[in-house]
């Protein structure tokens, strides 16, 4: 009605008008200038756009968009603070609780994860996520047991959530209960054939109860579904070097290096793999590699692969 009795009557719309069809403009501009950006993968700029928006106006889908934002730039503290402040405004806070538990897990902050997590089953006594990242809390803080009896109750709650039962086969091969374990693992892969998390912990437990040729295939097969998943060829190589199978086992690091060359392991691997065979320049060279991608292992291994000595020990390098 002020529109069109301002239309007829000649009269403007007031400063305060104005200034309010300013800042839905702007703040329009801002929002959806922020969404684009972020599907774009420009998070910086769509970090500056929600920002400027959310003082014009508080908008939630802003909010939950800027947390995003926040953790892929890596601003985890920025994400937590947003993500703790959204969990006192909204009226059902439970989404939030669990992005922030998430969040504390990138973090490794299992206190503050369980204690998110805690207050989202308070909110909501049935949601099969909370108790999930529950468990995981527990076990980041070493409650092996409680963690399976909360991760229990999320697989209860929701039979086909693989992410629980993987969790909870992590733990309990942790534990040396590999029977119940591959339980799990048989249940994930009868739903995603191709999970390769499930593939890569099922070949770890063959590898373990020295089932080798089981857990060979297992990480055959993960090279075969993902052949750029270098776990695959790091786990494969290892289990080829308790064997002595040590040129496959090299062969496949430089398969692993190829696909990065920048990983610190697979040079780690394949120094060792090579000094077991008698390469011991090799060896050496591999582990000089290995300390200029990761110069924090200079102290662990001390020259040294597995508590084998490469040479005489006359520096860090035993060169």
């Amino acid at each position: 009605m002020g529109f069109f009795k301002s239309f007829f009557s000649g009269e403007k719309d007031t400063p305060e008008m104005e200034k309010q069809k300013n800042d839905q403009k702007n703040f329009d501009l801002f929002k959806y200038d922020g969404i684009r950006a972020l599907r774009m993968g420009r998070v910086p700029f769509a970090i500056k756009c929600f920002t400027e928006a959310l003082k014009i106006q508080d908008d939630a889908e802003i909010r939950n968009n800027l947390v995003q934002a926040y953790i892929q730039s890596g601003n985890l503290d920025e994400a937590r603070q947003l993500l703790e402040q959204m969990t006192t405004l909204e009226e059902n806070p439970t989404a939030s609780l669990l992005s922030l538990a998430s969040v504390c897990y990138m973090q490794e902050d299992y206190l503050a994860m369980a204690d998110a997590a805690q207050k989202a089953i308070a909110a909501e006594n049935e949601n099969a996520t909370a108790y999930y990242l529950l468990g995981k809390a527990l076990d980041g803080q070493g409650d092996s047991l409680m963690s399976i009896a909360h991760l229990t109750k999320a697989i209860a709650l929701k039979e086909d959530f693989t992410e629980a039962r993987l969790k909870r086969a992590e733990v309990l091969t942790k534990m040396h209960q590999y029977t119940e374990a591959l339980e799990d693992i048989d249940s994930i892969l009868s739903q995603i054939p191709d999970a390769e998390n499930a593939l890569l912990l099922c070949g770890k437990i063959k590898e373990a109860t020295k089932q080798l040729d089981a857990a060979e295939n297992c990480f055959k097969r993960m090279a075969e579904i993902n052949p750029f998943n270098e776990q695959a060829y790091l786990c494969l190589g290892q289990l080829y070097i308790s064997q002595n199978r040590l040129t496959e086992a090299i062969d496949l690091f430089d398969e692993a290096i190829e696909l990065n060359p920048n990983s610190a392991k697979a040079y780690h691997e394949r120094g060792h793999a090579k000094l077991l065979n008698g390469d011991k320049e090799g060896a050496a060279e591999d582990l000089k590699k290995e300390l200029e991608l990761n110069p924090e292992e200079i102290n662990a291994f001390n020259g040294q692969f597995n508590n084998q000595t490469i040479g005489r020990q006359t520096d860090v390098l035993g060169l």
